[in-house]
């Protein structure tokens, strides 16, 4: 025998620190050879536990007993086992403390796996932890198990070297989901608030239960979503027509506008129904989460139940209704009334868009009512009612920030219908829905990006559109320029003093309708057409009074608003105890993770080309984790001595979980679901229904009866 079977082979004496390390050994040697090997007998002391010896033998030792199920199974696994008695046997030396082999058996009495399919051998087969991370990534990511296995295959340089098989990924990826759903929906909904509040505090949560402790409605917030509403919650859009899973358990969601008129989301919940009760707990609760804030304006589609709970719940803050909304519904109910050209579009836009007092809007519909002979039309009457909410005569009035509809909702639910299907779990649901939200926050980054590294061009170069260039956003600076092109046109046409004011009237060529500015004794100045107090940013009639008739070159800070500034989210923000939120509480961690990722990515990448570079790289990667681990346990020790000194911390109350019914619930309340898009029957339709059928089955049952008797 050379010196080089002494390496690999297994030999009488050959000694092992570990029972492990002989495993490892001789699983080495399998693979080398063409077998898979098992753990079979062990000793141990029976008072200390300590493993004494240990028998390690091929996987196809023994035969595989007789099963009394066999008799109904259609396809009978293929049986692996020969009575193979190859097989290697280690004891513990007590004077060295280690193992040395006792007992070798090296010859099979079955073939052996060729060397280019050793990698398929069941002992071969094990995912580490850091490859079961990029699978779970992969999957988070969508990407399907076949993709992800061919990718990680090609970055290690071939399927036989991933050390696994996509039978083992795909068997991974069912235990997951299975460990998942051990304790129910109700407890994977639990666990997963439980980790969230674990690693960030502030994050927000609260379930109802009825009177069976069964979760009925479910309402979360995380840290950024909080810290969003508190400098950009004046205006929410909420809507609840996206239905989830095969309950159609109702998917609502508190979304708004950033500084970059980027979308962010504000809160989410999975609610059991839409009644009046069920809307009132999650406003109430979704107020408490941050911390009794109201917002300004809140935007809805046209739900009763959903409107009276506004009113209770926040009796201040403007509620409008969603005109996307309202125009569908009219052409579902007035398509065959208004007839002409444009239709009910062109009836309705003029009072949704265009007439600005609520005196012409009075006079406007009572015509449009006589005109189409429409005075008893219900749908009419309702919307009628309704009309502070949604006729530009009156919304006009209010704070918007732009906004005229629920579409940022509408958005928001069809791009979550990207990330999620009919069939999901509620476990995946919370997964997608991060991954939605932070594609979201990262289109806000993107526009940090493009606000430091591009420069947007000014269209007439001037101190006033320098300045906002400089304090506005992107999106807000070119909404802004057009504004001051368009001052260029206008004209001032008459000036009026009157009680200490002056009255600018301000027109243009290019438009039928006069504007007038106010100009108060304390030099602010507000317009007919309420630009500024519906979005935030200087109409061009202001504009030009600023420049003409006040010679003032720059935006009077009162004009500009901080919500759309460049520095809108400069201010920390608290959570309902009164603790600043910190939105990524391991932010240091992650960066420093993202740079050593890169460096040993690098450093790989370059030692693989070279077996020397390969050996030292191999050699001090395993001195450095050794260090690291000494430095880390240290720290560890004086955290634990530094916490046993330390008194009790008096606000405890942040770590526990909001909802002390959380731990009560017993599952999540299902109810009866229809197929496709079929309305819910009641009981008393189901029974007429099939005694119909029942009725219309007889004739023919009696004539077959007949047929039968002769």
């Amino acid at each position: 025998m050379d010196t080089t079977d002494f390496d690999w082979k297994p030999r009488f004496g050959m000694e092992f620190d570990s029972d492990e390390c002989a495993y490892e050994f001789y699983n080495s040697y399998g693979r080398r050879m063409g077998f898979s090997i098992r753990r079979d007998a062990v000793a141990k002391n029976k008072h200390t536990g300590e493993i004494t010896s240990r028998i390690f033998v091929c996987c196809k030792e023994g035969f595989r007993p007789q099963d009394k199920r066999d008799v109904l199974v259609i396809k009978h696994r293929a049986d692996t086992r020969t009575g193979c008695d190859a097989k290697l046997c280690i004891k513990l030396d007590r004077k060295k403390n280690k193992f040395f082999v006792n007992h070798f058996v090296e010859g099979h009495n079955h073939p052996l796996v060729m060397q280019e399919c050793s990698h398929m051998l069941p002992s071969q087969r094990k995912l580490t932890s850091s490859q079961a991370i990029e699978v779970d990534l992969a999957e988070e990511a969508r990407l399907s198990p076949k993709s992800t296995y061919e990718i990680m295959g090609r970055q290690v340089g071939g399927r036989e070297c991933l050390g696994y098989t996509k039978q083992d990924q795909k068997n991974y990826l069912r235990s997951k989901r299975q460990r998942k759903l051990a304790y129910g929906e109700a407890g994977c909904v639990l666990k997963y608030f439980s980790d969230e509040t674990l690693k960030n505090p502030s994050f927000f949560h609260s379930v109802q239960l009825d009177n069976e402790e069964q979760i009925t409605n479910i309402f979360w917030a995380d840290a950024r979503m909080i810290i969003d509403y508190s400098q950009f919650g004046d205006v929410v859009s909420f809507d609840t027509t996206y239905k989830i899973n095969k309950q159609n358990r109702p998917f609502a969601v508190f979304v708004g506008l950033n500084h970059h008129r980027e979308t962010i989301v504000f809160g989410a919940s999975l609610m059991y129904d839409e009644t009046v009760d069920s809307f009132v707990w999650l406003f109430q609760t979704f107020l408490q989460a941050m911390s009794g804030k109201t917002p300004k304006t809140i935007f809805t589609d046209q739900d009763a139940a959903m409107a009276k709970a506004i009113l209770q719940v926040m009796p201040d803050t403007y509620h409008r209704l969603c005109t996307w909304h309202i125009m569908q519904n009219a052409l579902k109910h007035m398509n065959s009334v208004f007839r002409g050209p444009g239709g009910v579009k062109n009836v309705l836009s003029a009072f949704m868009n265009d007439i600005e007092e609520e005196e012409e809007f009075l006079t406007t519909w009572s015509q449009m009512l006589d005109q189409y002979n429409v005075h008893d039309n219900n749908w009419l009457s309702s919307i009628f009612d309704v009309r502070a909410k949604w006729a530009y005569a009156y919304v006009r009035r209010a704070w918007s920030a732009g906004m005229r509809s629920t579409q940022l909702s509408e958005s928001f639910n069809a791009s979550l219908k990207d990330y999620l299907n009919s069939g999901i779990n509620v476990a995946n649901f919370f997964m997608h829905f991060e991954r939605l939200v932070n594609d979201k926050r990262y289109k806000e980054l993107e526009a940090e990006y493009d606000l430091c590294y591009k420069m947007v061009s000014l269209k007439i170069p001037c101190k006033m559109l320098s300045q906002a260039r400089e304090v506005y956003t992107k999106a807000i600076f070119e909404e802004f320029q057009e504004q001051f092109v368009e001052a260029i046109e206008l004209v001032i046409t008459n000036c009026v003093e009157d009680d200490g004011k002056l009255f600018y009237t301000v027109d243009t060529e290019n438009s039928s309708k006069k504007r007038q500015v106010i100009r108060e004794s304390d030099d602010s100045l507000s317009c007919s057409c309420r630009m500024f107090e519906i979005k935030g940013v200087l109409c061009s009639h202001v504009i030009i009074v600023l420049r003409e008739r006040m010679s003032i070159k720059e935006i009077p800070i009162s004009y500009i608003l901080k919500r759309w500034t460049k520095q809108a989210r400069v201010e920390s923000v608290q959570d309902m105890h009164g603790h600043s939120i910190e939105a990524d509480p391991k932010l240091q961690q992650t960066c420093r993770y993202r740079s050593l990722c890169s460096i040993f990515t690098r450093i790989s990448s370059r030692a693989s080309e070279s077996e020397k570079a390969y050996n030292v790289a191999n050699e001090h990667a395993n001195n450095l984790a050794k260090l690291v681990e000494n430095i880390l346990c240290l720290e560890m020790e004086g955290n634990i001595h530094e916490k046993d000194r330390e008194p009790q911390d008096l606000n405890n109350e942040v770590n526990c979980t909001q909802d002390s019914n959380l731990v009560k619930a017993k599952g999540l309340k299902k109810k009866e679901t229809s197929k496709g898009r079929r309305r819910i029957k009641s009981s008393l339709e189901k029974a007429l229904a099939k005694r119909k059928k029942l009725s219309n089955r007889l004739p023919h049952f009696q004539a077959s009866k007949e047929v039968n008797h002769f």
